[in-house]
Protein backbone atom coordinates (compact mmCIF):
# COMPACT_ATOMS: atom_id res chain seq x y z
CA UNK A 1 0.00 0.00 0.00
CA UNK A 2 3.17 2.04 0.46
CA UNK A 3 3.18 2.48 -3.38
CA UNK A 4 0.69 4.03 -4.48
CA UNK A 5 0.67 2.77 -7.90
CA UNK A 6 0.36 -0.85 -6.63
CA UNK A 7 -2.62 0.43 -4.22
CA UNK A 8 -4.28 1.85 -7.53
CA UNK A 9 -4.08 -1.39 -9.12
CA UNK A 10 -5.42 -3.22 -6.10
CA UNK A 11 -8.48 -0.99 -5.87
CA UNK A 12 -9.57 -1.79 -9.52
CA UNK A 13 -9.09 -5.41 -9.08
CA UNK A 14 -11.48 -5.60 -6.47
CA UNK A 15 -13.80 -2.61 -8.39
CA UNK A 16 -13.16 -0.03 -6.12
CA UNK A 17 -13.45 2.73 -8.64
CA UNK A 18 -10.08 4.98 -8.86
CA UNK A 19 -9.81 8.25 -10.13
CA UNK A 20 -9.38 8.25 -13.84
CA UNK A 21 -5.09 8.88 -14.46
CA UNK A 22 -2.59 6.82 -15.65
CA UNK A 23 -0.08 3.81 -14.32
CA UNK A 24 3.81 5.12 -14.50
CA UNK A 25 4.89 7.23 -17.00
CA UNK A 26 8.04 7.10 -17.49
CA UNK A 27 9.01 10.24 -19.09
CA UNK A 28 8.21 14.05 -20.10
CA UNK A 29 6.46 12.90 -23.79
CA UNK A 30 4.70 9.79 -21.75
CA UNK A 31 3.07 11.69 -19.68
CA UNK A 32 1.84 14.41 -22.06
CA UNK A 33 0.33 11.58 -23.82
CA UNK A 34 -1.57 10.37 -20.77
CA UNK A 35 -2.41 13.93 -19.78
CA UNK A 36 -4.58 14.13 -23.39
CA UNK A 37 -6.91 11.00 -22.83
CA UNK A 38 -7.39 12.29 -19.27
CA UNK A 39 -7.83 15.47 -19.62
CA UNK A 40 -6.67 18.54 -18.23
CA UNK A 41 -6.06 19.45 -15.51
CA UNK A 42 -4.22 16.68 -14.31
CA UNK A 43 -2.16 16.25 -11.04
CA UNK A 44 1.44 14.46 -11.13
CA UNK A 45 1.89 12.23 -8.11
CA UNK A 46 4.94 10.33 -6.60
CA UNK A 47 4.23 7.01 -7.14
CA UNK A 48 6.32 6.31 -3.28
CA UNK A 49 4.69 9.76 -2.47
CA UNK A 50 2.88 11.41 1.12
CA UNK A 51 2.67 14.56 2.72
CA UNK A 52 1.80 16.72 -0.24
CA UNK A 53 5.33 16.07 -1.52
CA UNK A 54 6.26 16.08 -5.23
CA UNK A 55 2.57 16.60 -6.14
CA UNK A 56 2.06 19.73 -9.27
CA UNK A 57 -1.19 20.17 -10.64
CA UNK A 58 -1.01 20.94 -14.82
CA UNK A 59 -3.42 23.02 -16.36
CA UNK A 60 -2.16 22.28 -19.76
CA UNK A 61 0.34 21.59 -22.31
CA UNK A 62 2.32 24.99 -21.95
CA UNK A 63 3.57 24.79 -18.46
CA UNK A 64 4.02 20.58 -18.97
CA UNK A 65 7.53 20.14 -18.82
CA UNK A 66 8.42 22.45 -16.27
CA UNK A 67 5.90 21.39 -13.66
CA UNK A 68 6.86 17.05 -14.78
CA UNK A 69 11.13 18.13 -13.83
CA UNK A 70 9.68 20.27 -10.98
CA UNK A 71 7.53 17.13 -9.65
CA UNK A 72 10.21 14.32 -10.55
CA UNK A 73 12.87 16.32 -8.12
CA UNK A 74 10.76 16.89 -5.52
CA UNK A 75 9.67 13.52 -5.35
CA UNK A 76 13.61 12.44 -5.89
CA UNK A 77 14.56 14.03 -2.82
CA UNK A 78 12.25 13.62 -0.86
CA UNK A 79 11.70 9.69 -0.77
CA UNK A 80 14.82 8.96 -3.57
CA UNK A 81 12.09 7.92 -6.10
CA UNK A 82 11.11 10.05 -9.21
CA UNK A 83 8.62 7.47 -10.54
CA UNK A 84 5.18 9.63 -11.21
CA UNK A 85 1.82 9.04 -12.55
CA UNK A 86 -1.19 11.23 -12.84
CA UNK A 87 -5.16 11.72 -12.36
CA UNK A 88 -7.60 13.89 -13.24
CA UNK A 89 -8.17 16.75 -11.23
CA UNK A 90 -11.41 16.38 -9.41
CA UNK A 91 -12.66 20.38 -9.08
CA UNK A 92 -15.55 20.07 -6.15
CA UNK A 93 -13.77 17.52 -4.28
CA UNK A 94 -13.85 16.26 -0.35
CA UNK A 95 -11.21 14.42 0.77
CA UNK A 96 -12.65 11.79 2.71
CA UNK A 97 -11.14 8.88 4.94
CA UNK A 98 -12.14 5.27 6.56
CA UNK A 99 -10.68 4.67 9.65
CA UNK A 100 -10.01 0.69 9.93
CA UNK A 101 -9.07 -1.78 12.40
CA UNK A 102 -7.58 -5.17 11.84
CA UNK A 103 -6.17 -8.06 13.44
CA UNK A 104 -3.89 -11.63 13.14
CA UNK A 105 -7.00 -13.58 13.15
CA UNK A 106 -8.58 -11.95 9.77
CA UNK A 107 -11.16 -9.77 12.01
CA UNK A 108 -11.62 -6.08 10.54
CA UNK A 109 -13.58 -3.25 11.32
CA UNK A 110 -14.03 0.06 10.69
CA UNK A 111 -15.08 3.47 12.88
CA UNK A 112 -16.69 5.71 9.73
CA UNK A 113 -15.10 8.23 8.16
CA UNK A 114 -13.74 11.60 8.49
CA UNK A 115 -13.72 14.82 6.68
CA UNK A 116 -10.40 16.12 6.19
CA UNK A 117 -10.96 18.64 3.14
CA UNK A 118 -9.46 22.00 4.85
CA UNK A 119 -5.94 21.76 3.15
CA UNK A 120 -3.19 23.83 1.98
CA UNK A 121 -0.35 22.64 -0.21
CA UNK A 122 -2.40 19.10 0.27
CA UNK A 123 -1.94 19.41 4.42
CA UNK A 124 -4.95 18.79 6.38
CA UNK A 125 -5.31 21.56 8.71
CA UNK A 126 -9.27 20.79 10.30
CA UNK A 127 -10.53 17.37 10.61
CA UNK A 128 -13.86 15.90 11.62
CA UNK A 129 -16.24 13.41 11.94
CA UNK A 130 -18.76 11.92 10.87
CA UNK A 131 -18.59 14.10 7.57
CA UNK A 132 -21.21 16.78 7.02
CA UNK A 133 -21.23 15.81 3.39
CA UNK A 134 -21.84 11.95 3.69
CA UNK A 135 -25.10 10.61 3.81
CA UNK A 136 -26.00 7.68 5.24
CA UNK A 137 -25.66 5.29 1.79
CA UNK A 138 -22.87 6.77 1.15
CA UNK A 139 -21.25 5.90 4.06
CA UNK A 140 -22.14 2.71 4.39
CA UNK A 141 -20.63 1.94 0.96
CA UNK A 142 -17.18 3.72 0.79
CA UNK A 143 -16.81 1.90 4.39
CA UNK A 144 -17.64 -0.87 2.92
CA UNK A 145 -15.36 -0.44 -0.01
CA UNK A 146 -12.45 0.56 2.78
CA UNK A 147 -13.25 -3.10 4.47
CA UNK A 148 -12.94 -4.31 0.91
CA UNK A 149 -9.13 -3.49 0.40
CA UNK A 150 -8.52 -4.23 3.93
CA UNK A 151 -9.12 -7.73 3.71
CA UNK A 152 -8.00 -8.53 0.08
CA UNK A 153 -4.76 -7.62 1.38
CA UNK A 154 -4.91 -9.26 4.92
CA UNK A 155 -4.49 -6.00 6.48
CA UNK A 156 -2.60 -6.61 9.82
CA UNK A 157 -3.07 -2.60 11.87
CA UNK A 158 -4.51 0.02 12.49
CA UNK A 159 -4.61 2.59 9.16
CA UNK A 160 -6.76 4.62 6.77
CA UNK A 161 -7.99 4.10 3.47
CA UNK A 162 -8.43 7.41 2.22
CA UNK A 163 -11.21 8.26 -1.17
CA UNK A 164 -11.69 11.40 -2.65
CA UNK A 165 -15.59 12.40 -3.16
CA UNK A 166 -16.68 14.38 -5.96
CA UNK A 167 -19.69 16.26 -4.94
CA UNK A 168 -21.22 17.61 -7.83
CA UNK A 169 -21.56 13.78 -8.86
CA UNK A 170 -22.16 12.06 -5.80
CA UNK A 171 -19.39 9.45 -6.61
CA UNK A 172 -15.84 8.49 -4.82
CA UNK A 173 -12.39 7.44 -5.84
CA UNK A 174 -9.78 5.68 -4.31
CA UNK A 175 -6.93 7.43 -3.18
CA UNK A 176 -4.25 5.68 -0.96
CA UNK A 177 -3.97 4.25 2.10
CA UNK A 178 -2.39 5.02 4.91
CA UNK A 179 -0.79 1.83 6.58
CA UNK A 180 -0.13 3.91 9.90
CA UNK A 181 -2.10 5.72 13.08
CA UNK A 182 -2.58 9.51 11.60
CA UNK A 183 -2.37 12.97 13.09
CA UNK A 184 -6.51 13.38 13.07
CA UNK A 185 -7.27 9.87 14.93
CA UNK A 186 -8.69 11.34 18.20
CA UNK A 187 -11.77 12.86 16.00
CA UNK A 188 -12.61 9.13 15.57
CA UNK A 189 -11.87 7.96 19.33
CA UNK A 190 -14.00 11.03 20.24
CA UNK A 191 -17.11 10.06 18.37
CA UNK A 192 -16.95 6.13 18.40
CA UNK A 193 -15.25 5.91 22.49
CA UNK A 194 -12.68 3.37 21.15
CA UNK A 195 -8.81 4.16 21.87
CA UNK A 196 -7.29 3.35 18.64
CA UNK A 197 -4.02 3.46 19.61
CA UNK A 198 -4.56 1.15 22.28
CA UNK A 199 -6.13 -1.19 19.82
CA UNK A 200 -2.66 -0.97 17.63
CA UNK A 201 -0.79 -1.96 20.67
CA UNK A 202 -3.37 -5.50 21.04
CA UNK A 203 -2.98 -6.10 17.23
CA UNK A 204 1.11 -5.54 17.84
CA UNK A 205 1.21 -8.06 21.09
CA UNK A 206 -0.87 -10.22 18.41
CA UNK A 207 -4.60 -9.96 20.80
CA UNK A 208 -7.81 -9.76 18.79
CA UNK A 209 -8.80 -6.53 18.67
CA UNK A 210 -11.60 -5.82 21.49
CA UNK A 211 -14.58 -4.61 19.81
CA UNK A 212 -16.27 -6.21 16.72
CA UNK A 213 -18.44 -4.40 14.36
CA UNK A 214 -21.96 -4.30 15.93
CA UNK A 215 -20.25 -2.66 19.09
CA UNK A 216 -18.84 0.00 16.78
CA UNK A 217 -21.51 3.02 16.46
CA UNK A 218 -20.74 6.67 16.83
CA UNK A 219 -22.36 9.52 18.70
CA UNK A 220 -22.06 13.34 17.95
CA UNK A 221 -19.71 15.10 16.45
CA UNK A 222 -15.63 16.18 16.37
CA UNK A 223 -13.40 18.33 15.01
CA UNK A 224 -10.08 18.50 15.26
CA UNK A 225 -7.90 21.86 14.45
CA UNK A 226 -3.32 21.13 14.27
CA UNK A 227 -2.05 24.33 16.03
CA UNK A 228 0.90 25.10 14.51
CA UNK A 229 4.16 27.09 15.06
CA UNK A 230 3.61 29.83 12.20
CA UNK A 231 2.56 32.99 10.92
CA UNK A 232 -0.06 32.35 8.63
CA UNK A 233 -0.56 36.03 8.26
CA UNK A 234 2.81 35.64 6.45
CA UNK A 235 2.98 32.70 3.98
CA UNK A 236 2.66 30.60 7.10
CA UNK A 237 6.36 31.25 8.12
CA UNK A 238 7.82 29.15 10.23
CA UNK A 239 8.04 30.31 14.08
CA UNK A 240 10.89 28.61 16.27
CA UNK A 241 11.74 29.50 19.29
CA UNK A 242 10.99 29.45 23.20
CA UNK A 243 7.46 29.19 24.31
CA UNK A 244 6.95 31.67 27.39
CA UNK A 245 3.62 31.06 28.57
CA UNK A 246 1.85 28.00 27.42
CA UNK A 247 -1.71 27.44 29.16
CA UNK A 248 -4.15 24.96 26.91
CA UNK A 249 -8.25 24.96 26.96
CA UNK A 250 -9.79 22.49 28.85
CA UNK A 251 -13.57 22.22 29.82
CA UNK A 252 -16.81 19.91 28.47
CA UNK A 253 -16.13 18.19 25.26
CA UNK A 254 -12.29 19.21 24.79
CA UNK A 255 -9.13 17.14 24.37
CA UNK A 256 -5.83 19.09 23.77
CA UNK A 257 -2.81 16.26 22.57
CA UNK A 258 0.13 18.29 23.13
CA UNK A 259 4.13 18.03 24.31
CA UNK A 260 4.60 21.34 24.58
CA UNK A 261 4.89 23.26 28.26
CA UNK A 262 6.39 26.96 29.33
CA UNK A 263 9.82 26.94 28.08
CA UNK A 264 9.64 24.10 26.13
CA UNK A 265 12.02 25.08 22.78
CA UNK A 266 10.57 24.66 19.24
CA UNK A 267 12.98 23.24 16.85
CA UNK A 268 13.48 24.74 13.02
CA UNK A 269 14.22 21.39 12.10
CA UNK A 270 10.70 19.51 12.04
CA UNK A 271 7.07 19.69 11.38
CA UNK A 272 6.01 22.66 12.63
CA UNK A 273 2.75 21.11 14.85
CA UNK A 274 2.65 22.19 18.55
CA UNK A 275 -1.11 20.53 19.46
CA UNK A 276 -4.01 19.29 18.38
CA UNK A 277 -6.82 20.30 19.97
CA UNK A 278 -10.44 18.32 19.51
CA UNK A 279 -13.51 19.01 20.66
CA UNK A 280 -16.76 17.04 20.58
CA UNK A 281 -20.58 18.22 20.77
CA UNK A 282 -24.13 16.52 20.54
CA UNK A 283 -23.61 18.09 16.68
CA UNK A 284 -21.92 19.64 14.71
CA UNK A 285 -22.90 23.25 15.72
CA UNK A 286 -22.09 22.54 19.67
CA UNK A 287 -19.19 21.00 18.20
CA UNK A 288 -18.02 23.83 16.54
CA UNK A 289 -19.32 26.36 19.09
CA UNK A 290 -16.70 24.70 22.05
CA UNK A 291 -13.68 24.99 19.52
CA UNK A 292 -14.50 28.48 18.98
CA UNK A 293 -14.43 28.75 22.62
CA UNK A 294 -11.27 26.53 23.39
CA UNK A 295 -8.99 28.53 20.35
CA UNK A 296 -10.24 31.82 22.53
CA UNK A 297 -8.63 29.98 26.15
CA UNK A 298 -5.74 29.30 24.66
CA UNK A 299 -2.82 31.17 25.62
CA UNK A 300 0.74 31.11 24.15
CA UNK A 301 3.39 33.39 23.71
CA UNK A 302 7.34 33.76 22.75
CA UNK A 303 6.46 32.40 19.09
CA UNK A 304 3.62 32.75 16.47
CA UNK A 305 0.80 30.06 15.88
CA UNK A 306 -2.17 29.46 13.44
CA UNK A 307 -4.57 30.02 16.33
CA UNK A 308 -6.35 33.09 15.79
CA UNK A 309 -5.96 31.87 11.86
CA UNK A 310 -8.16 28.58 12.60
CA UNK A 311 -10.43 30.60 14.46
CA UNK A 312 -11.44 32.72 11.74
CA UNK A 313 -11.37 30.07 9.08
CA UNK A 314 -14.29 28.39 11.49
CA UNK A 315 -16.32 31.76 11.57
CA UNK A 316 -16.38 31.51 7.64
CA UNK A 317 -19.93 31.79 6.67
CA UNK A 318 -18.47 29.11 3.90
CA UNK A 319 -17.31 26.81 6.74
CA UNK A 320 -20.33 26.73 9.22
CA UNK A 321 -22.56 25.55 6.28
CA UNK A 322 -19.96 23.06 4.89
CA UNK A 323 -19.99 24.50 1.97
CA UNK A 324 -16.29 24.03 0.89
CA UNK A 325 -14.08 21.46 -0.81
CA UNK A 326 -10.06 20.87 -1.29
CA UNK A 327 -9.70 24.32 -3.22
CA UNK A 328 -11.67 25.94 -1.15
CA UNK A 329 -8.79 27.46 1.10
CA UNK A 330 -6.21 28.37 -0.67
CA UNK A 331 -8.88 29.71 -3.83
CA UNK A 332 -10.60 31.84 -0.82
CA UNK A 333 -8.71 32.40 1.88
CA UNK A 334 -5.12 32.65 1.29
CA UNK A 335 -3.50 35.08 -1.11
Amino acid sequence: MGDKLLARRAARELGIPVIPGSDLVSGLAEAVSAADKVGYPVLLKAAAGGGGKGMKIVTGPAQFATVFNEARGEARAAFNDERLYLERVIVNARHIEVQIMADSSGQAVHLFERDCSVQRRYQKIIEESPSPAVSDRLRQEICEAALTMVRHIGYENVGTVEFVLDQDEQEFYFLEMNTRIQVEHPVTEMITGVDLVQEQLRIAAGEPLSVGQDQIAYSGHAIECRINAELAESNFRPSPGAIGQWQAPEGEGVRVDTHCFPGYLVPPFYDSLLAKVITLGSDREQALGRMQAALGQFKVDGIDTTISFLSSLLSHDDFSSANINTRWLENNLLP
